[in-house]
């Protein structure tokens, strides 16, 4: 299983903004083929801090997600409410098993 953990700062004026379009990316996300799992979380303790927590079944269906036109409006929607580029950190899933 392919997973991703992207790490996204949010300029603090942007927080319910980004919230609302990363609804929109994670409901488009969960019904791909290949999705395991696509989690959407708030730090507590800095609220413009946020992970997404990204599975699918095989890298070629994690590229896929990134050809399809949720991620992409997302990526332009989000691109000016980022305080810091985002970050994603290729994992290897190895529990639950794909």
């Amino acid at each position: 299983m392919q997973v991703t953990l992207v790490h996204v700062h949010v300029k603090p004026e942007f927080i319910e903004d980004f919230i609302a379009a990363s609804r929109t990316n994670h409901e488009g996300s969960i019904a791909e083929p290949g999705n395991r799992r696509f989690d959407i979380l708030q730090d507590p303790r800095d609220p413009g801090h946020f992970v997404l927590y990204e599975a699918y079944a095989t890298s070629a269906d994690a590229a896929a997600h990134k050809q399809t036109t949720h991620y992409e409006r997302w990526r332009e929607t989000v691109a000016e409410m980022m305080a810091a580029p985002r970050e994603g950190v290729p994992m290897i899933g190895l529990f639950p098993e794909a």
